[in-house]
């Protein structure tokens, strides 16, 4: 294999054995990675979009890639550029969706936009129904299952990475928080099981990964259970929104009840043990601990996945292990956490998407319902 580690590192580390200084090379290079991950939450969620629309077409090309070397395909006609042409309609349904249902009011002001966002769907079924087409077209005698193949293998690519990093970019929207917290576990965990296996590890976990141990399996578990801190910073669990009037987008909100200090009452058998009745915590706390078992019990399970598929095909595939294990973090914030009612900024966004005969329907409507419940104040009602 060829060693690719800087020249600089190599001469520094030339007196350890290839054991200490794989440690340090690894130290150093994570150190660096991290510094620049703080970077760049520090310069926004906007930046942090463009990171991962970067990782989402490193992973796809990675995949296809593999695709061409398996199949031996590179003489198809048109087909490779046919694999980025689905990428671009497939994230072009996905982001255009984002866009409606999350600033409307920039939506509204555009007029070009209004047409874009009415027949979105449209637009992107006849894009996508032109590619095919394409496909077709470009079916050549002799190849058929080959370019069969290479569709099916262009689709599965396509399912994986690009849904994954639409789920990822939709919990960015309803605040960073919910995007570093199941990354920074999912790192955490990978570093620690590291140390404690170099240090600590004897038992192997899995064979596709020898360097896995039980002992660092472990040591990761118990080293991401804190990852709760950031609920206590305004700028990460507040929504991404786009103000009208400023015309800038905004993160600040006044934080939900996920990241206010409540009291819970312990079960009888931990107050016989502590001698306590009750704790004040984050709700979000107990997310986060959640979050850091399933992360520590399921996460690796993603990158012996890559694993895997490296050694099957033989090949580097350096982002896939990211897009396997964040995917059902994804699934356990839409199911338990954000995702538990409407969101009234969301549902405003749509509504000023509407007509203005229908707005005022759903007006009268949500007018009539409030006198009916008490709930309209009194001088609202003597001006009806």
């Amino acid at each position: 294999s060829t060693d690719n580690t800087p020249q600089c590192l190599n001469k520094a580390l030339e007196g350890l054995s290839s054991r200490w200084k794989n440690w340090w090379i690894r130290g150093i290079l994570s150190l660096t990675m991290i510094i620049g991950f703080f970077l760049i939450i520090y310069l926004g969620p906007i930046m942090l979009i463009f990171v991962v629309m970067g990782v989402q077409i490193k992973c796809f090309h990675e995949i296809i890639t593999i695709g061409y070397r398996v199949y031996h395909s590179y003489e198809l006609p048109w087909f490779r550029t046919l694999s980025w042409y689905f990428l671009i309609c497939v994230n072009y349904f996905f982001y255009g969706e984002t866009v409606a249902d999350y600033f409307g009011a920039l939506v509204q002001r555009e007029e070009p936009l209004q047409f874009l966002v009415r027949y979105h769907r449209f637009i992107s079924f006849a894009l996508y129904l032109a590619g095919f087409c394409m496909f077709v077209l470009s079916l050549v005698k002799k190849h058929y299952r080959l370019q069969f193949y290479m569709f099916a293998w262009t689709h599965v690519t396509l399912l994986i990475v690009v849904t994954q990093s639409h789920l990822v970019i939709q919990n960015l929207f309803e605040g960073m928080i919910w995007f570093i917290v199941p990354i920074s576990i999912v790192i955490c965990n990978d570093i620690m099981a590291y140390l404690f296996g170099f240090f600590f590890g004897r038992t192997p976990l899995i064979k596709l990964s020898p360097k896995k141990t039980w002992e660092g399996f472990i040591g990761g578990f118990f080293a991401t259970v804190f990852a709760y801190l950031l609920s206590q910073y305004q700028y990460f669990v507040c929504p991404v929104e786009y103000n009208s009037e400023t015309n800038r987008f905004a993160v600040e909100c006044e934080p939900s009840n996920l990241f206010m200090i409540q009291e819970y009452t312990l079960p009888a058998v931990v107050q016989n043990a502590v001698r306590w009745k009750t704790v004040n915590l984050y709700p979000f706390q107990i997310h986060s601990i959640a979050l850091s078992s399933f992360a520590s019990l399921i996460g690796p399970f993603g990158g012996f996945f890559a694993s895997g598929f490296k050694r099957a095909f033989k090949i580097k595939v350096g982002s896939l292990s990211a897009e396997v294990t964040h995917k059902p973090l994804n699934l356990y914030l839409m199911v338990f956490t954000y995702f538990e009612g409407p969101n009234p900024s969301k549902v405003l966004q749509q509504l000023l998407v509407l007509q203005p005969e229908q707005q005022l329907s759903i007006f009268n409507t949500l007018r009539n319902h409030l006198q009916e419940q008490g709930m309209l104040p009194p001088a609202v009602e003597e001006a009806q």
